[in-house]
């Protein structure tokens, strides 16, 4: 009684490539999802694209022509804006800088040291604290601007940059998502290996960390800095002298007057579109520090 092996697959059979079956109903679904996405994309652009093409054009046709038909004013509004007030425009937009990169990257550090002691050290307290994190997050910023004038009132600090900058500080939303990434991006065993050799908690966090915990900073970073840039309400309420205003209270200022003085709308629509140019620089320049963590994530996986 022989026993018959099954025949060898060909050399045509064992090179063909195989093929999943194909899902009944996969195509309707995905230019269903590709659907959605570009309405979702035209939604956020649509705007933008209005404020492109509205600052091309001069007062009277700002009002009289196609809403989405191009003109030829667009330096000839730059430059009325430049003049307008001595370039008090370019104040303001030296103001916001100052606001936004200070008040982030002090946002930043601070988050970063108390996200990494709330994901790596044991202490009495330590949910109450995170619990009080994150009902901080719920808190809209617009309710705690009264009560941050009223006491910074209380020591002289309104009207001068740091009653812009003080409050921008503590942002619960960075720690929450610093403790996040800290707890997920620096292992225990480095940090034990750190104080093993020596080490100082100060030096585990500045050199073994920080470097792991870098691209979830950089979202931290990314997140407070275009969150104080839009900022409007604190900065209405604190200051008084225009010389100290963010880009968008003088906008905001200018704005109002232009309902006596229609021409104004004009230097409205084109600050808008150069204030929103150093976001747009900063999250070209930023977007690398995501790739490589996507792929670093992708290799551990």
């Amino acid at each position: 009684m022989s026993i018959l092996a099954p025949a060898p697959p060909s050399a045509a059979t064992a090179s063909a490539p195989r093929t999943l079956p194909r899902r009944r109903g996969g195509e309707p679904a995905s230019v269903l999802a590709t659907l959605v996405l570009l309405l979702g994309a035209a939604y956020c652009l649509l705007p933008v694209l209005w404020v492109v093409v509205a600052s091309t054009k001069s007062g009277g046709e700002l009002f009289s022509t196609f809403t989405f038909a191009p003109s030829t004013h667009l330096l000839e509004n730059v430059s009325d804006l430049n003049a307008y007030r001595d370039g008090l425009f370019w104040r303001w937009m030296a103001n916001t800088a100052l606001y936004a990169g200070v008040g982030a990257l002090l946002s930043t550090v601070v988050s970063a040291m108390a996200g990494f002691g709330l994901a790596k050290y044991r202490f009495g307290g330590k949910k109450a604290i995170f619990n009080m994190l994150l009902a901080g997050v719920l808190v809209p910023g617009v309710v705690l601007a009264i009560p941050q004038y009223l006491l910074l009132a209380q020591i002289g600090m309104t009207n001068t940059y740091w009653a812009v900058l003080l409050p921008q500080i503590i942002s619960p939303y960075g720690i929450y998502l610093a403790r996040i990434y800290a707890a997920a991006s620096v292992p225990d065993e480095i940090v034990e290996a750190g104080r093993t050799d020596g080490a100082g908690e100060g030096r585990i966090f500045r050199t073994l960390a920080l470097p792991m915990m870098l691209p979830g900073l950089v979202t931290v970073f990314l997140f407070q800095f275009v969150a104080i840039w839009n900022n409007f309400m604190l900065p209405y309420i604190m200051l008084g002298d225009d010389k100290l205003y963010p880009l968008t209270v003088g906008l905001s200022g200018l704005l109002n007057q232009g309902a006596s003085q229609p021409a104004l709308y004009t230097l409205v629509i084109t600050g808008a579109l150069l204030s929103i140019i150093p976001l747009i620089a900063l999250f070209l320049t930023l977007q690398r520090y995501w790739q490589v963590d996507l792929a670093a994530g992708a290799v551990k996986a």
